[in-house]
């Protein structure tokens, strides 16, 4: 039987997994310096203001927090203007710091699981959580030339960190959020997302996949089949956050192969105060129907990482993935559990 780790490779490569890859059991999502080192709020805490000034406050009835943008706490004023605002906090690290972190992927069982470095925000969601999202799409239309110099001074800030991830910590896999739509449509059309965002992310990706880095994840909950090819060119190997509305059949017969769709069990389909165990095996069964294959597809909840808003949903998810390969492919649950590692809930 093959580890998760192991089952997850021949998922995303095109091999012969075992069984059906369960949501994120092959992946042990890990911090590094620029995250530890930045302020973050506190679910039910009070906001929060983080390394670049952005104020951040983390409700209790939402999985993530989120930028306050009143008038008062936005960072870029005048966007003419964004560098008198905008600071990159510094990526000079001490030497015991590094070694924390290197602690913490010397924990993790490197052959049940990828190490993956987790990365957030991405540099579209930088750019408004510095201007505030109504702005910053109006920015990117009307000060073209002010945009495309923020987020090439974003990508400079991503290289460096990379460098840093990559000479120190020597992560297999990286797990980058950056969200690109909403549940309809992608934020911009496809040709303004290529002109601001497809040079900066082959950058990026290709200097992970460039030192050792074998798996880029990339999290955007959203409707994105209009920038897949975007994502393939990019380097991104799985597209983790792959909402119902994007039609898996569709993209399945156009890009198996090409890359790995994570999702396909919206978060309302069953998270949600009175959800059932029912409905979690229904959401899980209609996923691998959808996906219909054991490669280019891991049937997955669509926010970005293990955990739900409402307590035992992800883990009801799991069960009912473990239910299906047991039935299926004849495994025990006993050898199903020894080849990863335990359930890990993150939000």
């Amino acid at each position: 039987m093959l580890t998760a780790k192991q089952n997850l490779r021949e998922c995303v490569k095109g091999g012969k997994p075992d069984r059906v890859v369960n949501q994120y059991e092959g992946i042990a999502l890990l911090f590094h310096p620029a995250l530890m080192t930045s302020p973050m709020a506190v679910k039910g805490g009070p906001p929060v203001v983080n390394a670049w000034g952005v104020t951040n406050y983390f409700p209790d009835n939402v999985p993530g927090a989120f930028p306050v943008h009143t008038p008062d706490k936005i960072v870029v004023k005048d966007i003419e203007h964004w560098r008198d605002y905008v600071h990159a906090p510094s990526l000079d690290f001490p030497d015991e710091l590094w070694a924390a972190a290197q602690g913490m992927y010397a924990a993790v069982d490197g052959e049940k699981a990828y190490k993956a470095t987790f990365i957030a925000p991405g540099i579209f969601e930088q750019t408004h959580h510095l201007c505030e999202i109504e702005r910053a799409l109006t920015y990117y239309m009307v000060y073209e030339d002010e945009m495309h110099d923020l987020v090439k001074y974003l990508t400079e800030y991503e290289l460096k960190m990379a460098e840093g991830i990559c000479s120190h910590l020597h992560p297999d896999a990286i797990f980058h959020h950056d969200d690109w739509g909403s549940e309809k449509n992608s934020f911009m059309r496809p040709s303004m997302f290529e002109d601001f965002f497809l040079d900066a992310y082959k950058q990026i990706y290709g200097y992970y996949h460039d030192h050792g880095v074998e798996l880029i994840f990339h999290h955007s909950d959203s409707y994105c089949a209009n920038l897949v090819d975007d994502m393939i060119e990019m380097g991104i190997d799985v597209w983790q956050g792959c909402m119902k509305s994007n039609n898996l059949p569709e993209m399945m017969k156009k890009y198996k192969g090409k890359i790995t769709f994570m999702g396909e069990i919206d978060n309302k389909q069953v998270d949600f105060e009175g959800w059932t165990p029912a409905d979690c095996e229904k959401a899980a069964l209609e996923a691998i129907k959808r996906g219909g294959s054991l490669t280019s597809f891991i049937p997955c909840i669509t926010q970005g990482g293990p955990g739900s808003l409402f307590e035992g949903t992800y883990q009801c998810l799991w069960d009912a993935i473990d239910k299906y390969n047991r039935d299926t492919f004849g495994f025990t649950q006993d050898q199903i559990e020894a080849a990863r590692l335990p359930i890990n809930i993150m939000f």
